[in-house]
């Protein structure tokens, strides 16, 4: 794909992963359609977009609501006039033990904090998925699909919710690259590792020291070297149905 002029579509937009990618495919000439459930949020991202002279458009969309995903990716098309790809990057975490018991039974993980995780980050990749590629297919665009998986779906200890929905979109890429080729549509996971985000700031000074201790490259990744990976995937035309691991060789 020739990102000059394409139009791609990013979930969680707003900050993080979803804002470094969107700067660099601008910088290579993309034009932007930037989601998340906070449209105001989004506007540092539409500026240093615009920054670049490209066009870059705000979408407030819930990704767990079917008739807003089903809306906006309509809307999207109708903006722009087509649809070339899509990176479904919108996430949550919800961290906790499945059982802790000191004694005696101390918690569990709720019903409500498995299902948030899950609804954001598996059926919103889902439901978003879905509607770009009916877009791409009704507006015969031969696009590509990336998900955002994590390090984590090999299993991590008290992330069930997290590391479920991350085993599960990359599954998701899998299974559409498989299905989608026929329409000319690729699709790929990239898996990061922990990558330096302003959550990752948030982590206490010796949590981070014992991270990079467990990588074997000695660092956290960059969020410009998951955004680096999702151009090569973009630009790449022999690519689908496959996760790139981008995690410094860390494995939990």
């Amino acid at each position: 794909m020739d990102l000059k002029q394409s139009v791609i579509a990013i979930t969680g937009a707003a900050q993080g992963l979803g804002q470094m990618m969107a700067i660099t495919l601008a910088h290579e000439g993309a034009e932007l359609a930037l989601l998340d459930v906070n449209e105001q949020a989004l506007q540092d991202t539409q500026k240093q977009c615009h920054m670049m002279g490209v066009k870059a458009l705000c979408y407030a969309v819930d990704v767990t609501d079917e008739q807003q995903v089903e809306q906006v990716f309509a809307d999207v098309v109708a903006d722009f006039g087509q649809l070339d790809g899509l990176i479904n990057n919108a996430g949550i975490l919800r961290d906790g033990l499945l059982v802790k018991v000191d004694g005696g039974l101390v918690s569990k993980m709720s019903l409500e904090q498995f299902n948030a995780v899950i609804n954001v980050n598996l059926t919103g990749t889902f439901l978003c998925g879905r509607e770009a590629a009916v877009q791409m297919i009704n507006t015969k665009r031969k696009g590509v699909i990336i998900n955002i998986s994590s390090v984590a779906r090999a299993g991590n200890i008290g992330q069930t919710n997290y590391a479920a929905s991350k085993a599960a979109v990359a599954t998701l890429a899998a299974t559409w690259g498989k299905e989608l080729a026929r329409y000319g549509i690729r699709a790929a996971a990239i898996a990061p590792g922990v990558i330096k985000t302003a959550m990752a700031d948030q982590m206490k000074p010796e949590a981070i020291e014992r991270l990079q201790k467990m990588i074997p490259l000695g660092r956290l990744g960059k969020a410009s070297e998951i955004a680096d990976t999702a151009k090569f995937i973009f630009e790449n035309d022999y690519i689908t149905a496959r996760v790139f691991e981008v995690d410094g060789g860390i494995h939990f």
